[in-house]
């Protein structure tokens, strides 16, 4: 299976903020590209504790991000590195991002309910 970006369906765009994303198997397979000065923690604010409880793999494409851990460590993924994330975790980019993110379909459901189920 293999998908282009303009072959992944858009999940949340907002300015230059873009989410792109399919659902493969028991896997969801996302392409973000983020703005410099982008802080994801708004996203996850319905979430329990303000953090994404998801497990993400994958590869920065360019730019970096900075993860904060609940415990409060930090950890800074540059273009080229690949990933591991889990869950429980907030990030934010100050010089922009493009990476690609793969989650757990069952985790990424939970969020999602749980998302709607704050938001009414």
């Amino acid at each position: 299976m293999r998908a282009g970006p303009d072959d992944l369906t858009i999940e949340f765009q907002q300015g230059e903020l873009d989410i792109r994303a399919a659902r493969w198997g028991e896997m969801h397979v996302a392409r973000y590209t983020l703005p410099p000065g982008t802080d994801l923690s708004p996203f996850f604010a319905a979430l329990p504790d303000g953090l994404c409880s998801g497990d993400h793999f994958g590869i920065m494409i360019a730019g970096e991000l900075t993860v904060r851990y609940a415990d409060g460590t930090e950890e800074t993924a540059r273009a080229g590195d690949l990933y591991y994330w889990p869950g429980m975790h907030t990030g934010w980019s100050d010089q922009g991002a493009e990476f690609i993110a793969v989650t757990p379909l069952a985790q990424v459901a939970r969020m999602e309910e749980a998302m709607a189920a704050a938001t009414g």
